[in-house]
C-alpha cells in the first residue's frame, strides 16, 4: 500500500539538489522559446520555494492556495501570456524533448486547438505531462468552471467539454503506450525513491539532463529500480482521460510561451 502523498516534496533531494530545481533544469533544457514561471502561494511555509527560485534565478509568482485555476489565470494575466503551458511538480523526470513536442503541436501553423496535451489519452511513461491552453480558453474556464476539481486542477473544464473547446492530443510516436506500465510521476514515497535511484544512476555534472530512453534502458538493466514503485503503475492522474479526442497531434513546428 502506498504511503500518503509526500509533504514538502519540492525540496526533497535528487542528486544533491531539490526536486523543484531538477524539474526546472529539465524543463529549461527544452529548445522552444518560452518564459518559465514557477507558481506557488504567498503562504509563509512556501517561502523556501520562493527562496529557491531566487537562488536559481527563476521567476516565481504567488497565487491562490487552493484554486489553481485562479492562480494560473492571474499569473497568465500578469505575464501577458497568449498561451499557457503547465508542467506539474510531480514530473522531475520529464524529458525536455516531450515539452518541445507538445509545444510544437499546439503552436503549429494553422493549429486548430484551444488545448493540447499528451494526456487525453496518455501514452508516454507517467510523469511526462505537458498541457498547453490558450489564454482565451483559460479565461473562459476561469469564468465558467464551478466544480472543485475544475478549479484545483486548472484544465478539466476544458478537456471535459470538447463541444466548447478544440482539443488536441500528442501520442508517443516512437514507442508503445507505457502510461500504465511505467510510473515516473512523484506523488508517494515509493515514487520519490524511484526518482532518487534514477538520478543517482544517470545524473552527472557533465550530463545533468538525461532523456527518456536512458531511463527506459536503466529500468530494463536494473529491474530492482523498476520494482520500487511498480505496484503503483496504472494509477491514472486526475488530469488524464483514456477516451481519445477527435484529433491526435504528432508533429508541428515549435514556438510558444509557457509559464510553469
Amino acid at each position: 500500500m502506498a504511503t500518503p502523498p509526500l509533504p514538502g516534496k519540492a525540496l526533497l533531494l535528487l542528486a544533491g539538489a531539490p526536486l523543484l530545481e531538477r524539474l526546472v533544469q529539465r524543463v529549461l533544457s527544452a529548445t522552444s522559446d518560452f518564459q518559465l514561471v514557477v507558481a506557488t502561494t504567498a503562504a509563509p511555509e512556501d517561502e523556501p520555494l520562493r527562496e529557491l527560485c531566487r537562488r536559481i534565478d527563476v521567476k516565481c509568482a504567488a497565487g491562490h492556495p487552493v484554486d489553481l485555476l485562479d492562480r494560473a489565470f492571474r499569473i497568465a494575466c500578469d505575464e501577458q501570456a497568449d498561451e499557457v503551458g503547465l508542467v506539474p511538480l510531480s514530473a522531475p523526470l520529464i524529458d525536455p524533448a516531450i515539452v518541445d513536442t507538445v509545444l510544437a503541436a499546439h503552436a503549429g501553423q494553422g493549429c486548430p486547438f484551444d488545448y493540447t496535451s499528451n494526456l487525453h489519452p496518455p501514452s508516454y511513461p507517467a510523469g511526462n505531462d505537458v498541457e498547453i491552453i490558450s489564454f482565451t480558453s483559460l479565461e473562459k474556464a476561469w469564468r465558467t468552471a464551478r466544480g472543485s476539481d475544475e478549479r484545483s486542477l486548472i484544465t478539466p473544464f476544458c478537456w471535459r467539454n470538447p463541444s466548447r473547446f478544440r482539443i488536441g492530443n500528442v501520442l508517443w510516436a516512437d514507442g508503445p503506450d507505457l502510461s500504465r506500465s511505467h510510473r515516473w510521476r512523484v506523488e508517494f514515497s515509493e515514487d520519490y525513491e524511484f526518482a532518487r535511484a534514477v538520478f543517482d544512476e544517470l545524473w552527472s555534472v557533465r550530463k545533468p539532463v538525461f532523456p527518456l530512453k536512458e531511463i527506459l534502458n536503466l529500468t530494463l538493466a536494473r529491474p530492482d529500480i523498476a520494482l520500487i514503485n511498480a505496484h503503483l503503475s496504472g494509477t491514472d492522474d486526475a488530469r488524464t482521460q483514456r477516451t481519445r479526442p477527435e484529433t491526435d497531434a504528432r508533429t508541428r513546428p515549435s514556438g510558444t510561451q509557457e509559464p510553469l
